[in-house]
């Protein structure tokens, strides 16, 4: 049975938005969410991670010139600030045990995309996290053109891994099916 749920498709196609709603309904329904996602910033030049207690940090910015003394890479037109995006996000997997109480808590990975993996302590953290007894998860990775990314291969084969393939036409229909792969993951 999947404890993992993950969302595949283009860039644009709303997986980021499909994880954000359907968290609010596992939290509404009292189960215990933590985790991270992204959003554009507002001029559209990049994106920030904001973690469930709300803190934000910046990601990634479109063709920034890199910062003098900082860790950073580049990946397609992005320079991805690699010490904030582990600031942030990486606690928040690291303390993804068991919560108390009945069922099991869920940890939200909004992306585990080419941008995240070129940062290696983010990649052993979503390993770790989805080892861990107790933790579902939902979170969503890219679809690729051309040669595919292992570690996101790896996560989408995983015997407790379920993928749902987002589209414009599917979308608005998911919900409920993600939602109750997780509660299903939970018992």
């Amino acid at each position: 049975m999947a404890r993992h749920v993950f969302l595949t498709g283009p860039p644009g196609v709303g997986k980021t938005a499909l994880v954000q709603k359907a968290s609010k309904i596992l939290k509404s329904s009292g189960v215990p969410v933590n985790g991270f996602t992204q959003k554009s910033d507002k001029e559209e030049i990049g994106f920030n991670v904001v973690t469930s207690s709300c803190a934000q940090e910046v990601w990634s910015r479109i063709g920034s010139e890199p910062l003098p003394g900082k860790r950073q890479c580049r990946a397609r037109q992005y320079v991805v600030y690699l010490t904030p995006s582990e600031q942030s996000p990486l606690p928040v997997l690291r303390n993804a045990g068991p919560s108390r109480g009945p069922g099991q808590r869920v940890c939200v990975m909004d992306e585990t995309g080419k941008v995240e993996l070129l940062s290696q302590p983010f990649v052993q953290a979503v390993r770790q996290t989805l080892s861990t007894p107790g933790v579902c998860s939902s979170g969503h990775n890219p679809t690729t053109k051309g040669k595919p990314l292992a570690f996101v291969e790896e996560l989408r084969n995983r015997y407790d891994v379920r993928v749902f393939s987002v589209t414009k036409e599917n979308r608005n229909h998911l919900s409920p099916d993600t939602v109750t792969c997780v509660q299903s993951g939970r018992k």
